[in-house]
């Protein structure tokens, strides 16, 4: 899979931009706050119109306009894909993300998943290790919605039925029948609940060997990473047994306390939790692991490599380290951010700069 043009405009602090990266490594080098991570956001959004930051509609806009347009040309071993990207306000009579591919219209954006792949890494994404379990959630939940598209039926569906169960909960005793809607809602629950956790489990082990390997060699054999599925149910008690056995717990609190919405995975360093005991340097070679993993995985499942999109990635990482992810970078598109284009020297990669929202090719 590799990008061949992208073409961007009104795109936060971005007018217009036409981007043309190489088929391995492009550097996009400049000053913080220029708009390098916006264009590198541009092209993520291409897999489906999500932010890896999380922004709303109106942060993607440029101040003055009703919508931002993103359109990419995309290659893999069989096609050519032409995919258009908009994000408007509502000003501009169509608020929301949409999509087309190859001039259809595909409605919103997320039903493009798996069109184009990436793998991103973000200085965001250290937040894996040491943040909330949410974080380490959407990493499984991202990458499954672009390797299987019905998995984002099943994600919406577990988020829809959590979200009516819980405002089933707070109205519990001004409702009529309220008992009955409880075991219908956790019957649903217990049944999608299941599906998707069982797809979390299976991936996660499927890329786990990768992960601890790569971080073995980041590591150069100094420490060893072990990664920890902490599921919703076991096969001694089944979800729909948990979710029955906590109903009291769930009436108190007012919301849902078991089920695929409060899953989580630990990592550990030499059996110590990493969450707690790993330094910056250990978090950053722990994310990348993950990262390089998903791409890992992700060519191994559909045959195709992701193209791999890094945001201030050698910042923090000894010379090592360094090394060790250039050599990554080798025959597949790599794109990066960095404020000094010399970290990039050795190699052959197509060098853009970034300035005040204006890139141009060095």
């Amino acid at each position: 899979m590799i990008l061949t043009h992208l073409s961007v405009r009104d795109y936060r602090n971005i007018p217009a931009a036409e981007f043309s990266p190489g088929r391995e490594l492009t550097v996009i080098c400049g000053q913080n706050g220029q708009g390098k991570t916006n264009l590198l956001e541009a092209v993520w959004m291409l897999t489906g119109g999500k932010s890896f930051r999380g922004s709303k509609d109106a942060e993607l806009i440029r101040e003055g306009a009703g919508f931002a347009v993103l359109e990419g040309v995309s290659q893999n071993q069989t096609r050519e894909n032409n995919i258009r990207i908009l994000v408007a306000d509502a000003s501009a009579g169509k608020k929301g993300r949409s999509a087309r591919v190859n001039g259809v219209d595909r409605g919103r954006a997320s039903s493009i998943a798996g069109t184009f792949t990436a793998v991103v890494f973000a200085p965001g994404h250290l937040s894996l290790v040491k943040g909330g379990p949410d974080g380490r959630r959407k990493f499984l939940d991202a990458a499954l919605c672009q390797l299987y598209p019905d998995y984002i039926k099943l994600l919406r569906s577990c988020t829809r039925l959590t979200a009516q169960k819980n405002a089933l909960l707070k109205q519990y005793y001004q409702t009529p029948d309220a008992a009955e809607l409880l075991d219908v809602f956790d019957e649903k629950l217990a049944d999608a609940g299941t599906q998707l956790s069982l797809r979390r489990q299976a991936y996660l082990a499927q890329i786990k060997p990768d992960i601890l390997s790569i971080y073995r060699d980041i590591s150069n054999g100094k420490e060893t990473l072990e990664v920890q599925y902490e599921a919703c149910f076991t096969a001694d008690e089944p979800l729909l047994e948990r979710i029955r056995a906590v109903r009291g717990r769930d009436l108190a609190a007012g919301f849902c306390t078991v089920g695929p919405h409060r899953e989580d995975f630990s990592l550990f360093l030499d059996g110590r939790d990493a969450k707690s005991f790993a330094s910056q340097g250990q978090q950053r070679s722990a994310v990348l692991s993950l990262k390089l993993a998903e791409a890992a995985g992700a060519q191994k499942i559909t045959g195709e490599h992701p193209v791999m999109l890094l945001d201030d990635v050698l910042s923090e990482l000894d010379d090592a380290r360094q090394a060790y992810l250039l050599s990554r970078m080798e025959h597949r598109q790599t794109i990066v951010t960095a404020c000094d284009a010399s970290l990039f020297a050795k190699t052959d990669g197509k060098v853009y700069r970034m300035e005040s929202g204006v890139l141009s090719e060095c």
